[in-house]
C-alpha cells in the first residue's frame, strides 16, 4: 500500500493517542531485500556510524548520500504531505511556530539555508547482541516533529528481539514505555522530539525518546526516514 492510500485520519488519531502509529505494509518482501542489500554498497552512503564507539548502543548504521536510491526518495516524498497536517496541528496546540512549508523540497531548502545540509535517510543494521540507546534525532535547530522507520526483515524468522522502544516522559508523572515489533515492510510513524498532551493548564509538551531493544538472534535491518537534514 502506498502512503497516499492509507487511512490518515486513523493514523493521525493513533499518533495523537500513543506518540506512534503502525502503517499497513508499504514495501513488498522483494523491495525490503532490495533496500537492505544496499548496506553492502558503501559508495551509496555519506557516513557510517559505529554505535558502540560513540556510546549510542551497539551496532552500525549508514546515512545515505545524495542522490538517494529511487525507492528511498519516493518514500520520503510520499510521507511528508500526510505528516504535515499532524505537525501543524501539534504546533498550534503547543503555541509554537509551524515553519514547515507545503513541500518537502521547500522545507529542505530552509534546512540548508540554516546550515543543515547533510542528508538524513538512514539504513540501520543490527546483529546478535546489538541495540540502540534511547535518543532523539534532532540534528540542528530546524526539526520536523515526526519520522518513519520501516522494517526490512522478518521478526521471529530472520531475527528475534530488536523491538522498537518509545519512552515518553509525561508531565509530573512516571515515564511511559511503548514496545512495537516491526513486521517486514510495515512502517512506524513516531514522535521525533515531543508531542502535545493534555494537562491541567491546557496542552503541554511531553518529551519522547526512542531506541531498539537487544537483538537476541539473527540480523535486523531498518530504513529510517527523517524529514529534516543535519548540520
Amino acid at each position: 500500500m502506498k502512503p497516499d492510500e492509507m487511512d490518515w485520519k486513523a493514523l493521525a488519531a493513533e499518533v495523537d493517542a500513543h506518540g506512534c502509529a503502525l502503517t499497513p505494509r508499504i514495501l513488498t518482501p522483494a523491495q525490503c531485500a532490495e533496500i537492505s542489500q544496499l548496506y553492502g554498497e558503501p559508495g551509496l552512503f555519506r557516513s557510517t556510524v559505529d554505535m558502540e564507539r560513540h556510546r549510542f548502543g551497539k551496532g552500525q548504521y549508514r546515512y545515505f548520500r545524495q542522490p538517494f536510491p529511487d525507492l528511498v526518495h519516493r518514500l520520503r516524498e510520499a510521507f511528508y504531505p500526510h505528516l504535515l497536517p499532524i505537525a501543524r496541528d501539534w504546533a498550534a496546540r503547543l503555541g509554537r511556530p509551524a515553519p514547515w512549508p507545503d513541500t518537502l523540497a521547500e522545507w529542505l531548502d530552509m534546512c540548508h539555508a540554516a546550515g543543515q545540509t547533510k542528508p538524513t535517510p538512514i539504513l540501520l543494521r543490527y546483529q546478535e547482541g546489538d541495540w540502540n540507546a534511547l535518543h532523539r534525532d534532532l540534528y540542528g535547530d530546524l526539526v520536523f516533529p515526526l519520522q518513519v522507520v520501516i522494517g526490512l526483515d522478518r521478526p521471529r524468522e530472520d531475527y528475534t528481539g530488536g523491538e522498537f522502544l518509545l519512552v515518553e516522559q509525561r508531565p509530573r508523572a512516571q515515564s511511559r514505555g511503548t514496545v512495537t515489533m516491526l513486521e517486514q515492510g510495515h512502517g512506524l510513524i513516531f514522535t521525533t522530539r515531543d508531542r502535545p498532551v493534555r494537562s491541567s493548564r491546557g496542552w503541554s509538551a511531553s518529551p519522547v525518546r526512542h531506541g531498539v531493544s537487544t537483538v537476541r538472534t539473527g540480523l535486523r535491518h531498518t530504513l529510517g526516514l527523517v524529514f529534516h537534514d543535519a548540520a
